[in-house]
Formats: structure tokens, C-alpha cells, sequence
């Protein structure tokens, strides 16, 4: 079978990109284009022969635009097989013309319900009925029909035609069906994942179904090993769109890999604590926070970040809550670390970090999105569940010993929560200034975890002596408050709920700690 000549068009897009000259060029080829609403507008506009889609249905556009192409001489005209005797013979019964190609792209149902103030009622009269339903007839009837929905895939149609007298090949339709479907799943996936949302606002729990749409949107190098194929992809669920573009833009360095992507997670989110506060750095390493501070400058705070561990920020990730200036960037630059992020960068600085080629430079063009629900995978199914984006307040605290904290402890601890919450568990914190004294991360026994904060305060010569200390889980036994009282603490932040919970409390009373309980605790696998 030959390639079949296109010589009737049906144009329909909401995305006009490119759309004029595409079709001025079809039209140079002899091809007559009908076409619908405002494409046909913008068409006739500029000059353009374009017939209405009412004088191959000869019925008029109705109900507000709903019904205009949901008719047998459009579905005929796409779904005729040309080579079946009987189809031809029941289209020329029927006045029914073939359709050789579909132009069609579908109402922004995602940039719709992606809007704040997005109303339910603006969501549904932005869920597409006609289109898809033209490009799944087109796209079946590959053989005969060319459908494109996507206007990067114009520039190639209209070479094929002008090569092939009006052609496109076979490969091409077949690839351009197969956007389609694509197209048309990850569509009606959007759709159906933004009505279970609405369905199970106001319910309880996970809900029954949850849908989401992955597109990818960068290839990773490789996994977190180089055996493993990796890449990021944007996902689309009832929570909205979501997306590393939305959120970032590298601006210099080599691609990411699948490790950078869980580091800049990991540091913008805990960033993300201190956004509107005084100057805060915030250094990871292996998703771990190896040190953050708070200081009156920028320069300040990354001195005292860096002090807390001065291996671990060797090839790591920093992240700014506030524009990296100068003085901060020079003193960064003494070092190789892997990422930097910032909401902006001041005059002079990219000129100055970018002379290391392999450093990559983000910048976080807004806030992580709020909420939502995070997806883990295992071997046989998906966990699901809320984001910890719980916040605990100064008057959520319970006092439970009988000293109160002063309120320069009552900072520290407060400061200490924050990051603690971010640390793998088991977490021990030791906090001194609004500064890291000491992270114990991500080990089987909590006293594990105290050991290491201690050591890691030493071996940079940091006094634990007037720290106060944030676990978040409880303490099962007193034995690691105990612990972190012969380091010098004096006040302690931690869930409570453990059986032993008095045994703790005196142990603290004992040592004239001050223990707040937040009644909410930060497990982190």
C-alpha cells in the first residue's frame, strides 16, 4: 500500500503555537484545512482559507462549544478504512468526505486545576471531550490518517509531504499515534487523579484510588550506582503538577544525577524551615544535614554551618535562604562542593563560582510546594502517606520537668526541632546558638546515635557545654539523657510517650534539665 496523499485537514488546537504557519504551508500544498472556535479565527485572520467545521458536519457549534465534532461525518471521515470496499461504499452513501489528518491539541485541563483559586466548576469545563475522541479516531486509523498534537513535530510532517507529494510515511504516523495515546492517557490520568482528590477532600485517611501521571522530564546520568538507569519525572496527581523546573533552574555545572536530585530535596526542604528567618545555611550530605546555622549574616552562618563537621561538606550540597552575596560565595568557593542553591545570586557571583566547571549552581526560583502525599516504592507495591509537614509551635511545648526553659534555650530547642525532622532516625541533635553542635544520624540504638553527635562535637573542638539536645523519637530509656547530660546539655526537646516517660523525667530533674515534650515525633527511614 502506498502512502496516502493528505488532502483534507481538521484543525483544532487551545495551544496556537506555530499554528499559522503550519497551516499556510499545508495549504500551499493544495490542502483544504476546516477548522473550529478560535483556530479558525486565528486562521482566517491571517489570511488563511479555512473552512468551519459546520459545513462538513452541517450542524452548527452548540451548548456553548461542548458539541460541535462529536459527529458521524467527522468519526466517518477518521475511522474509514480506505481499502475496505464496504467503508468507502457507506461514506459515499452517508456524504461522508475522509479526513487525512487531525492538527489537535487539548484544553490545559493541568495549567487549569495547577491554579490556587482554580474553582471545581473551571476544572470540569476544562476537561476536553472532542479532542481526545478525534485523536484516538485518527490515531487508530494510522494507516490512512497523519495526527499530530504536538507543534515539534510539524517542521518533519511538512518535509515528508513536500518529498513525498503530499505523504507522510508510514513510521511517522505510527509514531505520531503512538504521542497520542500517550498524550491521551497521562490526559484522562490528570483528570481522574484531580476528581479523586475532590471526591476525598473532605474524607479521612488515604483515599481508595490515587492516580498520578509520570512524564519524564530529565535523564538522570545513572541511578545511585552507574549499573542503574535512572531518570526524574514530573508528576501530575490530585495534589496538582509537580516538577523540578517548576521549582529550579540549574544555571551552570554538569547534569544531575539521581543522588543530586535526593540532595537538593533533602537541603531545599529543610531550608525551606527558615524561609522568611534570619540568614540560614543549610550543608547535606547523603540526604543528611551535616550542618546549619543561623547568624546576622549570610558569610556568618555558613562559617558556623561548616564548623559543626569540616569533612563532610567536601563534595556536599548548600543550600541559602537568602540571596548568596559576595562574601558568602568566597568563602563557599574555598571549598569543592557539589551543588549550591539560593533564590538568587547578587551581582558577581556567578562569575565567580562558575570557574569551577564540574560545581553545579541552582537556583530555587520559588517555595517546594506545600503538602501532598510522598510515594516510596518497595519490591511488591507503593507505601503512601502525608508529607511530615506538621509544625510544632512554642505553645504546643509541655514543660515537664520542674525547671522551665530560659527563653535562650527555648530558641535552641526550637531551632534543634526543625532540623531534627530532617535527620534519618534515630536522630540526636546538639544545638548551641542556633548552630549545630553535634548530628547523630540514622542509627539502630539511640545511645548510638548520642555517641556519634558527642564524638563528631569533638573532633572539631565544639564545647557541648550549654547545648540543649533534640531526639525525635522518645527517649526509651534515660540512659541517653543521661548521656547527653555528662556532655553539658541543659535542655532537652523530644516527643515523650514511652512507657518510661517519669523514669526519664526525673533522671532529668535529677541533672537540673529543663525537657519540653512536642507530642509528635520526626521517624525518618
Amino acid at each position: 500500500m502506498s502512502d496516502p496523499v493528505i488532502k483534507r485537514a481538521l484543525v483544532s488546537v487551545s495551544d496556537k503555537t506555530g499554528i499559522v504557519d503550519f497551516c499556510r504551508e499545508l495549504s500551499g500544498l493544495g490542502v483544504e484545512i476546516f477548522s473550529t472556535g478560535g483556530t479558525l479565527k486565528a486562521l482566517q485572520d491571517a489570511g488563511i482559507a479555512a473552512a468551519s467545521i459546520s459545513t462538513i458536519t452541517g450542524f452548527p457549534e452548540i451548548m456553548d462549544g461542548r458539541v460541535k465534532t462529536l459527529h458521524p461525518k467527522i468519526h466517518g471521515g477518521l475511522l474509514a478504512v480506505r481499502e475496505n470496499a464496504d467503508h468507502v461504499k457507506q461514506a459515499l452513501d452517508n456524504g461522508i468526505g475522509f479526513i487525512d489528518m487531525v492538527v489537535v491539541n487539548l484544553y490545559p485541563f493541568e495549567a487549569t486545576v495547577a491554579k490556587p483559586d482554580v474553582t471545581f466548576e473551571d476544572a470540569i469545563e476544562n476537561i476536553d471531550i472532542g479532542g481526545p475522541s478525534m485523536l484516538r479516531s485518527a490515531a487508530k486509523n494510522n494507516e490512512s490518517v497523519t495526527v499530530l498534537t504536538d507543534s515539534a513535530d510539524y517542521a518533519q510532517v511538512l518535509d515528508e509531504m513536500r518529498a513525498g507529494g503530499g505523504a507522510t510515511k508510514r513510521a511517522t504516523r505510527l509514531m505520531l499515534a503512538r504521542k497520542v495515546f500517550e498524550l491521551t492517557s497521562r490526559y484522562d490520568n490528570a483528570i481522574a487523579a484531580y476528581l479523586v482528590g475532590a471526591e476525598g477532600a473532605n474524607a479521612d485517611g488515604a483515599a481508595e484510588k490515587m492516580l498520578v501521571a509520570l512524564d519524564k522530564e530529565l535523564d538522570m546520568r545513572y541511578g545511585e550506582n552507574p549499573h542503574q538507569n535512572a531518570g526524574f519525572y514530573a508528576m501530575t496527581g490530585s495534589d496538582g503538577r509537580r516538577s523540578f523546573g517548576a521549582c529550579f533552574e540549574k544555571l551552570h555545572g554538569k547534569e544531575l544525577s539521581y543522588n543530586n536530585m535526593l540532595d537538593i530535596a533533602a537541603a531545599t526542604s529543610l531550608i525551606e524551615e527558615f524561609r522568611g528567618e534570619d540568614p540560614s545555611v543549610v550543608i547535606v550530605k547523603h540526604t543528611n544535614p551535616c550542618g546549619v546555622a543561623q547568624a546576622p549574616t549570610l558569610v556568618e552562618a555558613y562559617r558556623r554551618a561548616f564548623s559543626t563537621d569540616t569533612q563532610a561538606p567536601f563534595g556536599g550540597i548548600i543550600a541559602f535562604n537568602r540571596p548568596l552575596d559576595m562574601e558568602a560565595a568566597m568563602a563557599v568557593n574555598e571549598i569543592f562542593t557539589e551543588i549550591l542553591i539560593a533564590p538568587a545570586f547578587e551581582a558577581g557571583v556567578l562569575d565567580l563560582l562558575m570557574k569551577k566547571k564540574d560545581r553545579r549552581l541552582v537556583l530555587q526560583k520559588q517555595p517546594l510546594p506545600k503538602g501532598g502525599w510522598e510515594f516510596k516504592s518497595t519490591p511488591f507495591g507503593m507505601l503512601v502517606q502525608e508529607r511530615d509537614a506538621k509544625i510544632v509551635a512554642v505553645g504546643d511545648l509541655k514543660v515537664v520537668t520542674k525547671r522551665q526553659p530560659t527563653e535562650e534555650e527555648l530558641s535552641n530547642l526550637m531551632f534543634a526541632w526543625k532540623i531534627c525532622k530532617h535527620i534519618k532516625s534515630n536522630t540526636i541533635l546538639y544545638v548551641k546558638n542556633r548552630q549545630t553542635y553535634g548530628v547523630g544520624a540514622g542509627q539502630m540504638s539511640r545511645v548510638d546515635s548520642s555517641k556519634i553527635a558527642r564524638w563528631k562535637a569533638s573532633e572539631v573542638s565544639l564545647d557541648l557545654n550549654g547545648s540543649v539536645v533534640a531526639s525525635d523519637a522518645f527517649f526509651p530509656f534515660a540512659d541517653g539523657l543521661l548521656a547527653a547530660a555528662e556532655a553539658g546539655v541543659t535542655a532537652v526537646i523530644q516527643p515523650g510517650g514511652s512507657i518510661r516517660d517519669n523514669e526519664v523525667i526525673e533522671a532529668a530533674d535529677a541533672n537540673n534539665l529543663a525537657m519540653v515534650f512536642t507530642g509528635m515525633r520526626h521517624f525518618k527511614h
